[in-house]
């Protein structure tokens, strides 16, 4: 087995910002890291509704982020790459904070591995997938995985959202990564079948684990409580 280790969080129902505050201290961590420190660490979440932008966006009004916000759903412009998407409940995201030097790897070796994990996973479906020209993962010309990741000095933040059984009425009001003339797709959609976020959570486990070359520890209880009471400095939500 491999000697890099990789902390899995599960961090329930966050909202992005909270999200975005996770992302960040665990991302800090790695700049302050004593010798015998574990930081990389795989955060594993659901989103309440939200509709993001990458940091190429400009497309974006102001008007046309309140008819967004008039659905229920929040808004934030945000310092990843790709173009707007939509996170929600039956979407399992994925935000693997890592240090790359610590893979002797980069940011094109690091996205490739993301896609090849994905692909890997639909496989125990028996979906079909792939990559294509545009960023994600397809199924035919649906997206089942958006992709958005951010690299700084080698630290990654940001990373995928894999649809599970999401509803996929919230992508009608965009143009999903601002891809014209293709759609999305879920897990559930493509089997004909209820497969919940619960479900997929340890294939993408393991899957992880099988690209990454490393080996996944669970974060302790006690651990993962302070994290989540820090960035949502009220109720848990589980």
């Amino acid at each position: 087995m491999s000697s890099k280790i990789v902390k899995v969080l599960w961090a329930g129902r966050l909202s992005y910002n909270a999200g975005l505050r996770l992302q960040k201290i665990l991302s800090d961590r790695h700049h302050q890291k004593g010798q015998n420190d574990i930081c990389n660490t795989l955060i594993l979440l659901e989103h309440n509704p939200v509709y993001t932008v990458g940091i190429r966006d400009k497309t974006y009004t102001v008007q046309d982020e309140e008819k967004l916000k008039n659905l229920g759903a929040e808004f934030y412009r945000t310092n990843r790459g790709g173009l707007i998407t939509f996170h929600g409940p039956g979407q399992l995201v994925a935000y693997p904070i890592l240090n790359l030097r610590e893979f002797n790897q980069g940011i094109k070796w690091y996205v490739c591995q993301i896609e090849k994990m994905i692909i890997r996973l639909c496989a125990n479906y028996g979906i079909h997938a792939c990559t294509s020209s545009d960023t994600g993962v397809w199924v035919e010309d649906r997206k089942i995985c958006a992709i958005g990741i951010h690299g700084s000095r080698y630290i990654t933040t940001h990373g995928l959202a894999l649809n599970c059984n999401t509803n996929l009425d919230w992508f009608d009001h965009i143009v999903p990564c601002g891809i014209e003339g293709k759609g999305v797709t879920s897990i559930s959609k493509e089997l004909n079948a209820v497969i919940t976020t619960q479900d997929v959570l340890p294939l993408l486990k393991n899957a992880f684990q099988d690209q990454f070359q490393c080996l996944l520890i669970e974060c302790s209880p006690r651990e993962s409580l302070e994290l989540i009471e820090n960035v949502t400095k009220c109720k848990v939500y589980s």
